[in-house]
């Protein structure tokens, strides 16, 4: 059995929940066997995505046996005589490599976490981010919706609303918007807003669900042991990428300031990095599976935490394909903590069954492979032009450091 052919598709999920455009990858084998996989986040257009993945392919895997995950990482990991983590080339060997053990589980007629060690989880626990519930069709809030990220009331109605749902987890970043300038130092007013919206929702959760606090890197070491201290009375499970990922060496000090667990990674590739992110004093660490290297990648990943008490918690700001990756992974490793989960009728279109999802829970797939087929009209109903748009947007301007004066009362 060789790998032999590969079909790209991009595809723009219409409300910006889970990325601006999917970049789909379809392999074939000479014996006729098809796996699917996805990369995540490569940062360029998307039909120029598709051309670095199909001259991957071709160079580097093309007539290979899908067996020799090992040999398929090292050629592509050292192309351009680098050998170094590259987030770009990882994103798009992720998509490659979740696609080969896609065949590789079709091919021994088993689910994809029965070659990694087993199903060890009877079923995963799983969190959502507080996305707004009430939005158009373009994924804009409707009027009266509520702001989730800068309005704590509106934020404590979206997490008991998800409570009904089943999940027992909520994540939440108040403290945007986010800029590409790294690491700020937040104003009081932000500070403020970040302090109130966990309040509110721990006031409306109580002890049903955990608090997940995130900032996508935005602060500085300084105001990200401020902004702890302001939090860690209302209890999250975690603290999220506090200063930018970039600057890892940052985080011991925040450790050290705080008693909420400190977790990164969703823009960490490979294992040299997560082991700097560990080294730090990181606890949790949170591989998005379609960037950090593919499944045998987090998969060593995952088993290098246990060696330091640490947890995983794999990130999900995808597509179904990578999330379906992640499940198979997490089946598979002791250390698992929860699984970040994106509901939307876009991804469960997209697939001809949708992942089994139960009441906060992610249930073990039975099919083999990642037990997942795609609706190929569905993607082709929605296809890539431009890009779409995030629901959360990074802008490119410098933030005024008196950033939202808007301050509600504690």
């Amino acid at each position: 059995m060789k790998l032999q052919d590969i079909q790209t598709y991009v595809t723009v999920p219409p409300t910006g929940i889970g990325g601006a455009f999917w970049v789909i990858v379809k392999i074939t084998t000479d014996n006729g066997i098809e796996g699917i996989g996805e990369c995540y986040g490569i940062p360029v257009s998307g039909d120029i995505a598709c051309q670095m993945v199909e001259d991957t392919f071709e160079r580097f895997i093309a007539g290979e046996d899908p067996h020799n995950v090992e040999t398929m990482f090292r050629r592509v990991y050292s192309a351009g005589f680098t050998q170094r983590p590259d987030i770009s080339m990882m994103g798009v060997f992720s998509g490659i490599e979740i696609a080969v053990w896609d065949i590789l589980g079709k091919a021994h007629g088993v689910p994809v976490y029965q070659l990694l060690g087993g199903r060890f989880h009877e079923k995963l626990r799983t969190y959502t981010y507080l996305y707004p519930l009430d939005v158009d069709s373009d994924g804009n809030p409707l009027p009266g919706a509520g702001d989730v990220y800068h309005d704590g009331d509106a934020a404590a109605e979206a997490a008991l609303r998800y409570l009904d749902m089943g999940f027992t987890a909520v994540k939440q970043d108040p403290a945007g918007p986010y800029s590409f300038q790294g690491g700020r130092e937040l104003s009081l007013h932000e500070l403020s807003r970040s302090e109130y919206n966990v309040k509110r929702i721990r006031e409306a959760v109580g002890d049903n669900a955990d608090i997940l606090f995130g900032t996508h890197g935005q602060c500085t070491t300084s105001s990200a042991v401020r902004l702890a201290k302001r939090i860690e009375k209302y209890d999250p499970l975690w603290f999220e990428e506090p200063t930018p990922p970039d600057q890892i060496s940052t985080l011991r000090r925040v450790v050290e300031s705080t008693s909420i667990p400190i977790s990164t990674g969703e823009r960490l590739t490979t294992r040299i990095e997560f082991h700097e992110a560990l080294k730090a004093g990181v606890a949790i660490l949170q591989p998005d599976i379609g960037r950090s290297g593919g499944i045998w990648e987090t998969k060593k990943i995952s088993t290098m935490a246990e060696l330091y008490n640490a947890q995983i918690a794999p990130h999900i700001y995808c597509g179904p394909i990578a999330h379906a990756a992640a499940t198979h992974l997490a089946f598979s490793c002791p250390n698992f903590l929860i699984l970040e989960t994106i509901q939307t009728d876009f991804h469960d279109n997209i697939l001809q069954k949708p992942l089994a999802w139960d009441r906060g829970y992610m249930l073990a797939p039975t099919e083999p492979g990642l037990g997942i087929e795609l609706n190929e009209k569905v993607i082709a109903d929605n296809p890539y032009t431009t890009g779409g748009r995030l629901h959360l947007e990074m802008c490119q301007v410098v933030l005024p450091s008196d950033n939202d004066k808007k301050i509600t009362e504690l």
